[in-house]
């Protein structure tokens, strides 16, 4: 479960960063908003990110 899981969590934060600064530069989201969805991605990234690069080599 875990094997699956880290990956999903890692890409969903990804798009947490990636996505909410698309829809500000499109005018479908204020900014609030998009800052606390980006922080959310950031932390979800950060997080998770190395845990599955790290189960990734070897």
């Amino acid at each position: 479960m875990k094997n699956i899981l880290i990956p999903i969590i890692a890409i969903a934060g990804l798009g947490l960063t990636l996505i909410p600064a698309l829809l500000v530069f499109a005018n479908q989201m204020e900014a609030p908003l998009q800052k606390q969805l980006m922080a959310l991605g950031m932390v979800l990234w950060f997080t998770a990110g190395p845990v599955w690069m790290r189960g990734r080599r070897g």
